[in-house]
């Protein structure tokens, strides 16, 4: 068998009976934390350029987008995948070489799963399996150094778990996961230098275009089977040899997934704790800061401390802002918090945050990124007026996967994000059909989601 057959094999063999407990219930903390970001997201602007745009161009009523239009499943796929990621507080996954957000994967995965009429317990068997996919190959098979996007990966999670929610055999899941495969091959500059709408935009594109080929490969269309192996394939031209036996895989990656405490790129949530802790322990004001300097692990270095990929104090986005170590350490500081409305546009733009930005070093050091990914060290130096310092380490946070997000953070986060948009009873019935997802129907869920308010309040 080639290695795309040996994956659909591994697809069609997952079974709910094979996530254990701890998985389930984590799969349910990341769906309810998903359902937040989504619901939060009602009124980013390219979101409402999409349900322009699907509103215009139509298609079958056959899924819902949250907040209640219909739409064929390709593009409620890429309409509820552009929630889950516009805010960039969804969940990640860190391997040495590869950083994913697997709940990317969710708006697909349920469009197909409302689309088949399945039931709560397939919808999280399929998620697991796009899950364990996409963290799997990240683990095996980075992109990024090469100058590819993780999302690349995130074709052959996108065909898999949506293949799995269709219901498909062994043979069209292998041509769905080879037509994905080789379709969607990423460009890192997407995340790199001035950074624009698509960095929230090229997952859920991938979503789009993925689940599209799935229902292509269910109607009978072929793909390249030798997708990964074969002569200018993945391995090939992208990723190098890799092995990864598809038959001893299970469906716990899950576990090792982690969630964000605060609105921010995911490197930066332990240095965004220290800082806030330092302030309360030490009771300072932005006015007091004479200079910060970070000493964090290479990667986030170079993604969100002025590396390679570019510099992080030109904040004038909320695309850039999420981005900058400096920005979001500058404004924890001032505001005291780091959450959607951090991003704002006239939030941005103030002088008080532009000014302490540029006050804020950040520099990689050799032994943190030793330690990364298994654990997210940072070490924070606050040099105060009067000659005054403070400092403080740190190797992880609330939500990484050394201090696991309990349920009952993950309902007040999902409250914060959906309240300005659901009234107190339909978020209570969101919650109790996540917690007991095993006992309902997808229709169900969707039925509550259509209930979200487009504008705020």
């Amino acid at each position: 068998m080639t290695h795309a057959e040996e994956l659909a094999a591994f697809v069609v063999r997952a079974s709910y009976d094979d996530l254990s407990e701890v998985a389930c219930q984590q799969l349910k903390i990341r769906v309810l934390d998903a359902f937040g970001c989504a619901i939060g997201a009602q009124d980013g602007e390219p979101i409402r350029l999409i349900r322009d745009q699907n509103e215009d161009f139509g298609g079958a009523g056959l899924c819902t987008m949250i907040g209640g239009l219909q739409t064929s499943p390709d593009r409620a796929a890429l309409y509820n995948s552009a929630l889950v990621r516009y805010l960039d507080f969804n969940d990640s996954y860190l391997a040495k070489g590869e950083t994913c957000h697997p709940s990317d994967n969710l708006g697909a995965v349920l469009a197909a799963a409302e689309y088949a009429k399945r039931s709560g317990r397939e919808f999280l068997t399929a998620l697991a399996v796009a899950y364990q996919v996409q963290c799997r190959l990240s683990d095996v098979a980075p992109v990024r150094s090469k100058g590819f996007d993780h999302t690349t990966q995130g074709a052959y999670a996108v065909t898999a778990g949506v293949s799995k929610a269709l219901g498909l055999d062994q043979k069209k899941t292998a041509y769905a996961i080879a037509i994905g495969g080789t379709a969607f091959n990423a460009l890192r500059v997407t995340r790199t230098g001035t950074l624009s709408h698509w960095k929230g935009l090229a997952y859920p594109n991938t979503a789009f275009g993925c689940t599209h080929a799935a229902f292509l490969a269910m109607r009978g269309v072929t793909g390249p089977l030798e997708v990964f192996e074969g002569n200018k394939g993945f391995m090939d031209a992208i990723a190098g040899r890799f092995e990864i036996d598809w038959s001893q895989e299970d469906l716990e990656r899950v576990t090792h997934t982690i969630l964000k405490r605060y609105n921010a790129e995911i490197h930066s949530q332990s240095a965004i704790e220290g800082i806030l802790e330092l302030k309360r322990e030490h009771r300072f004001t932005a006015n007091d800061v004479e200079r910060v300097e970070i000493g964090i692990f290479d990667v986030a270095y170079h993604i969100i401390g002025g590396g390679e990929e570019g510099n992080k104090t030109n904040v004038r986005t909320k695309e850039e802002a999420d981005h900058s170590l400096p920005y979001m350490i500058a404004v924890a500081i001032l505001d005291d918090r780091v959450m959607p409305e951090q991003y704002k546009p006239e939030r941005i733009q103030r002088h008080d945050v532009q000014t302490l930005l540029s006050k804020i070093l950040v520099r990689p050091l050799e032994a943190y990124s030793q330690r990364f990914p298994d654990e997210m060290p940072c070490r924070i130096k606050v040099s105060l007026y009067g000659s005054r310092v403070i400092i403080k380490e740190k190797d992880g946070y609330e939500g990484f996967h050394s201090h696991p997000m309990r349920w009952e953070t993950v309902v007040q986060k999902f409250e914060r994000l959906s309240g300005p948009y659901t009234d107190a009873p339909s978020r209570l019935k969101i919650i109790d059909a996540v917690a007991d997802m095993e006992s309902v129907q997808i229709a169900y869920i969707m039925e509550l989601l259509a209930k979200v308010r487009i504008s705020a309040a």
